[in-house]
């Protein structure tokens, strides 16, 4: 397939991009910067100028694909109603375009959070709380599954990681432990976070870009759920530093997120799709070190 790629040059972009090349796909990657550019070169494929403020080249690209996979976020945690805003629009103007072609559009979401018990698939998206526009978004895209397009949303959890590449917002614990000296967590630490590698992630996006059905979530959980202490604790260790508890606000306005009890099941995705992490845990990739410096 030729496959249009927003956000080849990212972290989990990078990784979407060289998987689908290795598996015979041509892509043809947004980029908004000559570094942007290099970086989806450097990954296999060929690079397109814009961004995604530029509704024309979007839909240009994604008419003359065979498929579309859509990862660009602006992760702008100062105005993140611009962002979600910014990331709806350009996912209705690509949208738009496949209506009634029939042609896979592959969007990322997050995992859910259900009180008690892991989420699955079958949960609906978070469409509250400070990122729950995100999930209004993807519920939108896919919709477009009754007018001939066929979608799917590869739901990720918080923290996609590999070794000194990425740690997703085990990254935020490990940058924030690097400025003050200390691993912070919050509450009582217990609350778990899903995890998965950024190489496995970057399979099953493919595996839905060749094989989705229309209107279908997967969750691209390979750990179910690692306590906040516990990666507080490991990333402690690795860095020499003490180990606390901190206010929620100290993060931000992701501190309310921090809070959160979010374990994430993928048992449907792999007995479904027959997909199967086999790269690191996260623990495992925050225990080998070379952390990338704050």
């Amino acid at each position: 397939m030729r496959v249009f790629v927003t956000g080849a040059s990212g972290g989990i972009g990078s990784a979407v991009v060289q998987e689908l090349v290795a598996h015979g796909h041509e892509v043809v990657g947004l980029a908004r910067s000559e570094s942007s550019e290099r970086k989806v070169v450097d990954a296999g494929g060929t690079p397109l100028r814009g961004s995604l403020g530029d509704l024309e080249v979007l839909t240009a690209a994604a008419t003359h694909a065979d498929g579309v996979i859509h990862l660009a976020f602006s992760n702008d945690f100062a105005d993140l109603e611009r962002s979600i805003a910014e990331e709806g629009l350009a996912m209705d103007t690509i949208g738009t375009a496949l209506v009634g072609t029939d042609k896979p559009f592959v969007i990322v979401s997050g995992t859910t959070a259900v009180e008690g018990r892991s989420s699955t698939e079958q949960d609906p998206l978070i469409t509250a709380g400070p990122v729950g526009g995100r999930g209004i978004n993807a519920q939108r895209i896919l919709d477009l599954a009754s007018q001939g397009v066929r979608t799917s949303t590869v739901r990720l959890p918080r923290s996609v990681h590999e070794r000194y590449v990425a740690y997703g917002f085990a990254g935020i614990l490990i940058a924030a432990a690097q400025r003050s000296g200390v691993s912070a967590y919050v509450g009582d630490g217990s609350q778990r976070w899903p995890a998965v590698h950024r190489r496995d992630a970057a399979a099953l996006f493919r595996i839905m870009l060749e094989r989705g059905e229309p209107g279908t979530a997967v969750n691209a959980v390979a750990d179910e759920g690692d306590t906040m202490l516990s990666l507080a604790s490991a990333i402690g260790e690795q860095l020499g530093l003490p180990v606390r508890q901190v206010p929620a606000e100290t993060f931000g306005p992701l501190g309310a997120i921090f809070s959160v009890d979010q374990p994430a099941s993928s048992v449907w995705t792999r007995e479904t799709f027959g997909w199967e992490p086999t790269h690191p845990s996260l623990l495992a990739d925050i225990a080998a070190g070379d952390y990338p410096g704050a």
